[in-house]
């Protein structure tokens, strides 16, 4: 997915999007946030850990990937807890907003930061799957 998006977000590094890259924009951060969940589903549904099922869900699935589930396993490291919930709020955000509502500043260094954030949790959800 983020290959597929890579001019769009290379677009946004070097120039302010109009509405339409902006929208687009909000809906790839959206997706990236929404396929991490889903990794960290499958992860913990294979090690038959019970998934969250409140109106929460979203926040508790968080923490459980940092080692709040039954078997203390942390799934992605530490430093990107901070850095993940940002997209976290952007994906609540986005699911209850208008595009309209859009602000570039805020979305910014999300995209900006996006690529090495993919890497990072990339390499941790390898790392676990391959010591599992």
């Amino acid at each position: 997915m983020i290959n597929d998006a890579t001019p769009l977000l290379n677009l946004c590094k070097i120039k302010e999007p109009d509405f339409v890259e902006i929208t687009a924009t909000a809906q790839i951060l959206h997706s990236f946030y929404n396929g991490v969940e889903s990794v960290a589903i499958l992860f913990l549904k294979s090690i038959g850990e019970r998934l969250p099922n409140d109106m929460r869900w979203h926040k508790t699935l968080f923490e459980m990937v940092f080692g709040s589930n039954s078997k203390n396993i942390v799934m992605l490291g530490s430093g990107l807890k901070d850095k993940l919930q940002k997209y976290m709020y952007f994906r609540h955000f986005i699911r209850h907003s208008y595009s309209s509502e859009l602000i570039w500043s805020e979305m910014e260094p999300l995209v900006k930061n996006l690529e090495e954030i993919w890497g990072t949790i990339k390499a941790d959800f390898e790392s676990l799957i391959n010591d599992n």
